[in-house]
């Protein structure tokens, strides 16, 4: 079942780049009493995600965060190793990456689908969403994954 505005983000963890390498972080260490804008992709340094996601999400993060929000998130099924190396060649500082490497969060809310027809494998769907505290507040999902206009930065800060 698809996650719904209202409802709780599942416990989840997520691997993010730190300090010492690879380190482990929950649904909980990610979102409790912090209002993050979280931006799911099919996988890094794909076309849509790559030139017309992500490019957005970094130019326009000073002006969502200027909207009470604490944090810019983006999630895909890569590894950290992946997610660090796109965040490195994306310019895109400040902005968090968490690895679902196994697709266990993507499934847990019910926005996973199967690229397996591109040689992909299991992977997220293209979405963005407010979460405060938890709790989804917004949920922008496209109908393909190749299309960003609902997803999109500029889309997402007219209703946030």
């Amino acid at each position: 079942m698809t996650i719904q505005v209202g409802d709780h983000l599942p416990q989840v963890t997520f691997r993010v780049s730190g300090a010492d390498g690879p380190e482990a972080k929950t649904t909980d260490d990610l979102f409790k009493g912090r209002r993050v804008v979280l931006v799911g992709v099919p996988g890094a340094f794909t076309p849509s995600c790559h030139r017309n996601h992500l490019p957005g999400f970094v130019e326009k993060q000073a002006e969502i965060k200027a909207r009470g929000v604490d944090a810019v998130a983006v999630t895909s099924v890569n590894d950290v190793f992946v997610l660090d190396a796109w965040q490195k060649a994306s310019g895109a500082e400040g902005i968090e990456f968490l690895a679902d490497g196994n697709a266990e969060f993507a499934k847990a809310i019910g926005l996973d689908m199967d690229g397996a027809g591109f040689g992909l494998g299991p992977r997220s769907k293209r979405y963005a969403m407010l979460v405060e505290d938890g709790v989804v507040r917004v949920l922008n999902v496209e109908d393909s994954p190749a299309k960003t206009e609902v997803s999109g930065a500029e889309a997402l800060l007219k209703v946030i």
